[in-house]
C-alpha cells in the first residue's frame, strides 16, 4: 500500500530541517485517528465517571485519591506502560465538605445560598449569631474589632452594585476573532514591577494568617464574602491554609451576590440580622502529605529514549464536579492515548500523558515533575524568596539541565474549557509555527486552522516554557468559560459539548503521534537568559 503523506512547505523559516524544508504528515494515520475518535469515541465516558461518579477533585482530597487510581486502571486496561502515580512533596492536608446551609432567621425567616471555602473548617454543627460587617485591609485594621466579635457572624465586605450582561454568555470563535489571534503585543519589561508585585503577594499573605488567627482568637462563628459573579452564580476557591500548623482560621463561605447584598442592605439600614449557619466539612489529614500526578506512556521504538509529553490537570476546584476545568482536560487526554493505541500507532519516540495535580494552587503538580526530570533553577537560599511562588522569584542562578533535558521534545496542554479547538498558540516559537499548520491541515474542516505567534499561561504547558522546553496550550472556543463555569458550581456536566472533545481528543491524538515520528525533535525558542 502506498501511503499517504501531506509536505508543507517550511515558508522560508529554518526549522526541522533549515530553511525551505518540508513537514511530513501521514495521511493515513491521520485518517484512522479521525475514524476512531468521530466514529468510536470513549471521550465522554472518561468525561461521565470524572464529573458524576467521583466528582470534583481538589488536590489531596479522598476523591482526588479516587481519581488517580481510576485514571491509572483506565491506563492498564488501554495497555499503556509505566502507569504510575509520582509524588510531590508535602503540598498539605486533605480537605473535603459534605454540606452547608445558611438560614436568615431576622428580619425574616428565608434560605440563603453559600458554600465553604476550601481549607476552611466546618462548624461542627449548627450556629446561630448576628451578623456584623467588617472592613479589614490591612494589619492595623483587626486593632479596632479586638473584643468584638465574639459570638458573631461576619459579612467581609460591602454590597456591590448588580451589572447587566450586554452579551451572550456563551462564544464561539468567528473570522474576526481569530484574526484577532494573529496580532502580537510586543511585552513590556518582565522585571519592572517585579519588586511591587512581591512586596502585595508578601503583604497579602501575611494578612490572611494573621486574620486567620485573630477571628478565631476573637471567637467569631464564621465570615462570608460575596461571590465573584452574579446571577445567582456563586464562584470560590481556597480559604483559610492547607498546611499543617498554620491558622485555617473561622468556618469562611462565599454567597451569592443577590443574597448577600440583601445582608449588607439590611445592617446598612440599621436593621438586626441573625443567620443560623452549618458547615460539614473537615481536614482529612493531620499532616502535610505529597500531592501526586498520574503518569503514563506508550513506549517509542527507534527513538524511544527521546520524550513527547501532553497533559491536562486532574485537580479542580469543590463546588461544581471539575468538568470544564478541567475534565474537559484530561477526558481528552486519556482519549487521544487510547485512539493511538486503538489503532496501533508505533510510535518512534515514547509519548506520555501526565495528569497533573496542584494546578489550581501555582502548576505545583507539573513544576515538580519537570523539576525532577527535565530542569530547574537553583532553590533560593533566602527564606522569603522561597516562599514566593516561582513566577515572583528573583533570578537564582542559570538553569541546571538534567539528563532528559535534551531528550525531550515537546508538550500539548489543555485547559481551557471544554471548547472546540481552533488551533494553537505558538508561544512565541516561530520555527514552530509552520510545523503547527502542516499538522493542523486535515484538521481545517472541523474548525482547526489557526496558529498564533503569542503567548498564552497561567496553566501547565508554563512549567515546562519556562525552562525553555517547547510547551503549548491550544486555541479553543470558550463557550461560557470565563462566564459561569470558571471555578464555579456551575463547573458541571451539562456545560460540556460532547462533539468539542471528540475533535480535540483526535487533534491531540495526531499532534502527538507526528511529534513522535518526525526526524528532529521540535524546534526550541532561546531561553531568555541564553
Amino acid at each position: 500500500m502506498i501511503k499517504r503523506c501531506l509536505l508543507v512547505l517550511g515558508m522560508g523559516l529554518a526549522f526541522a530541517g533549515g530553511a525551505g524544508a518540508t513537514e511530513q504528515v501521514d495521511l493515513d494515520m491521520v485518517g484512522k485517528i479521525r475514524q476512531e475518535a468521530f466514529h468510536r469515541s470513549q471521550v465522554m465516558d472518561t468525561f461521565s465517571y470524572l464529573t458524576e461518579s467521583i466528582g470534583p477533585r481538589l488536590t489531596n482530597s479522598p476523591a482526588m485519591t479516587r481519581a488517580n487510581a481510576w485514571t491509572r486502571q483506565k491506563f492498564g486496561e488501554w495497555g499503556l506502560t509505566s502507569v504510575h502515580d509520582e509524588a510531590f512533596d508535602d503540598f498539605g492536608r486533605g480537605w473535603e465538605f459534605e454540606s452547608a446551609s445558611v438560614e436568615m432567621l431576622e428580619p425574616r425567616l428565608t434560605q440563603l445560598y453559600a458554600l465553604p471555602k476550601a481549607w476552611t473548617p466546618g462548624t461542627q454543627g449548627t450556629v446561630e449569631g448576628e451578623v456584623v460587617k467588617v472592613d479589614i485591609k490591612k494589619l492595623a485594621d483587626l486593632e479596632k474589632y479586638k473584643g468584638k466579635l465574639r459570638g458573631k457572624i461576619l459579612l467581609l465586605g460591602d454590597a456591590r452594585e448588580y451589572k447587566r450582561g450586554i452579551e451572550a454568555d456563551s462564544h464561539r470563535h468567528d473570522a474576526t476573532s481569530l484574526e484577532g489571534l494573529q496580532e502580537f503585543t510586543i511585552p513590556k519589561s518582565a522585571d519592572k514591577d517585579r519588586a511591587k508585585r512581591v512586596k502585595e503577594y508578601a503583604e497579602r499573605q501575611e494578612l490572611v494568617r494573621a486574620t486567620n488567627a485573630f477571628l478565631a482568637e476573637e471567637g467569631a462563628l464564621a465570615s462570608i464574602s460575596i461571590s465573584g459573579w452574579d446571577n445567582g452564580i456563586i464562584r470560590v476557591g481556597g480559604g483559610g491554609s492547607r498546611k499543617a500548623g498554620e491558622p485555617v482560621g473561622i468556618p469562611e463561605l462565599a454567597m451569592i451576590a443577590e443574597h448577600y447584598n440583601q445582608l449588607a442592605r439590611a445592617l446598612e439600614r440599621k436593621q438586626p440580622v441573625k443567620l443560623r449557619i452549618n458547615v460539614d466539612a473537615r481536614f482529612t489529614d493531620e499532616a502535610d502529605q505529597p500531592g501526586h500526578n498520574t503518569v503514563a506512556e506508550i513506549r517509542g521504538s527507534g527513538k524511544a529514549d527521546e520524550i513527547v509529553m501532553l497533559g491536562a490537570h486532574m485537580d479542580s476546584w469543590h463546588t461544581g464536579t471539575g468538568a470544564a476545568d478541567n475534565a474537559a482536560g484530561v477526558a481528552v487526554m486519556m482519549e487521544a492515548m487510547r485512539i493511538l493505541k486503538a489503532v496501533g500507532a508505533k510510535p518512534r519516540r515514547t509519548i506520555r500523558v501526565a495528569l497533573w495535580s496542584g494546578e489550581e494552587q501555582g502548576l505545583i503538580g507539573s513544576q515538580a515533575y519537570v523539576a525532577k526530570h527535565f530542569a530547574h533553577y537553583p532553590e533560593p537560599a533566602d527564606p522569603a524568596q522561597k516562599a514566593l511562588p516561582a513566577s515572583l522569584r528573583a533570578p537564582t542562578g542559570p538553569l541546571q539541565k538534567l539528563r532528559d533535558y535534551e531528550k525531550f521534545s515537546v508538550y500539548f496542554n489543555m485547559d481551557n474549557g471544554s471548547g472546540r479547538f481552533r488551533g494553537i498558540y505558538a508561544q512565541e516559537n516561530i520555527a514552530a509555527m509552520p510545523i503547527f499548520e502542516a499538522w493542523l491541515k486535515p484538521f481545517n474542516d472541523v474548525g482547526a486552522a489557526t496558529v498564533a505567534s503569542r503567548n498564552t499561561g497561567s496553566t501547565d504547558h508554563i512549567s515546562f516554557d519556562r525552562v525553555g522546553l517547547p510547551g503549548f496550550q491550544f486555541i479553543q472556543d470558550r463557550l461560557d468559560y470565563f462566564s459561569n463555569v470558571h471555578h464555579s458550581n456551575l463547573d458541571t456536566w451539562d456545560h460540556a459539548e460532547a462533539e468539542d472533545l471528540k475533535q480535540a481528543a483526535a487533534i491531540v491524538a495526531a499532534f502527538a503521534y507526528n511529534a513522535a515520528m518526525r526526524e528532529e525533535k521540535m524546534p526550541r525558542k532561546p531561553l531568555l537568559e541564553d
